[in-house]
């Protein structure tokens, strides 16, 4: 039997493995800093990785059911086009903001872009479903 989504799919494992790379960054910084579980205060280098982390998983919560709403009502190939750029801005974003605070906008525009043109484009394909409009 063969997945219908294969597209959506890696991005999707794309997306958990930039995760994964960030909660082992938080550990590492953990060590570096000597910040020990479970505290979640420390040095601002350390506070900039956990951030990081747990900015991106807020996202995820916006970015995973966007992607496959999007890829049920309009496409695997167009939701993998779009969904992409999420995953690729988080390592930008995570890239600038390891090294100053200011240099997250970047990565963090590409990264919330994405998501609001799978937000819409989710919501345009359910709509024209629902009135019968075929894509």
């Amino acid at each position: 039997m063969a997945f219908a989504y294969p597209l959506t799919g890696l991005v999707t494992i794309f997306v958990l493995l930039v995760y994964f790379w960030m909660a082992l960054q938080v550990g590492k910084a953990r060590q570096r800093f000597e910040v020990p579980a479970p505290r979640m205060d420390g040095p601002e280098e350390f506070l900039r990785v956990l951030r990081v982390q747990g900015n991106t998983t807020e996202g995820l919560a916006l970015f995973l059911p966007a992607l496959w709403l999007f890829a049920l009502t309009i496409g695997d190939q167009w939701a993998a086009l779009v969904g992409v750029f999420y995953p690729l801005g988080r390592i930008v974003y995570a890239r600038g903001y390891y090294s100053e605070a200011l240099k997250r906008s970047t990565g963090f525009t590409i990264g919330i872009l994405s998501t609001v043109l799978l937000l819409i484009g989710a919501l345009i394909g359910l709509v024209m479903t629902l009135a019968g409009i075929a894509i």
